[in-house]
């Protein structure tokens, strides 16, 4: 098994895994890894809703996709997941300390991750949980450059989640790393970057790979 200290980027929180078909999503993952996602719950605003692994410590894997109980948002759904054909690792989230002035020396350095906005959900037993974050859509590079969270006074979903996987590996897979590594380092974090082969990730539109593991084998992406 990898080394989870090298693998995970520092201050991650949360990486999100998006399909519109979020019941086949679960399954696929139950299958690969012998572990049940947990149900998580719905974003009214957004039209999505998820289900949720602990991948230990305090960060945790995200399944999201469409409600389709839910009213159709005013915008598109995010992670463009209302035109995803197949599952793909949207984007990852950062939790620093600070999370107000991570997005000013962000932005100081010219990686503008917008602002900090609230937002909330219901968990299946009620307990509404609240945070602050910033828009995904202001990531930028195809989800390669994260989004910061601020969890305020509600517990991480990392810590009460009882699902457990293991994260085996994260990879931001681009033509140029520097481009990458520069702007993660503004916003206090690093992740491994590897060369594209053959140059799929030509034109600087990154892609995100993973691989997580639980007692009936390992889910790669």
């Amino acid at each position: 098994m990898a080394d989870s200290s090298a693998v995970v980027p520092p201050l991650l929180d949360h990486i999100v895994v998006a399909n519109p078909d979020l019941d086949a999503l679960v399954a696929e993952f139950e299958s690969a890894t012998g572990v049940r996602p947990e149900k998580g719950g719905s974003h009214e605003k957004l039209g999505t809703r998820n289900y949720l692994v602990s991948l230990g410590e305090d960060y945790y894997l995200e399944l999201l996709g469409i409600d389709h109980d839910l009213p159709e948002p005013k915008n598109p759904r995010p992670f463009n997941v209302d035109d995803l054909t197949e599952t793909v690792v949207s984007t990852w989230v950062i939790h620093p300390e600070d999370a107000d002035a991570t997005v000013a020396a962000g932005r100081a350095a010219g990686v503008d991750v917008g602002d900090l906005t609230p937002a909330s959900r219901r968990r299946p037993n009620g307990e509404l949980i609240s945070w602050r974050f910033t828009s995904p859509l202001h990531g930028g590079m195809n989800g390669a450059i994260p989004f910061v969270i601020d969890w305020q006074d509600s517990i991480s979903p990392a810590l009460s989640t009882e699902a457990q996987a293991r994260l085996e590996s994260f990879v931001i897979c681009t033509d140029n790393p520097d481009s990458i590594r520069m702007p993660l380092a503004a916003l206090g974090t690093q992740a491994c970057c590897r060369l594209c082969p053959n140059g799929e990730c030509q034109g600087c539109t990154p892609c995100l790979e993973l691989a997580v593991s639980g007692p009936a084998g390992t889910w790669t992406i």
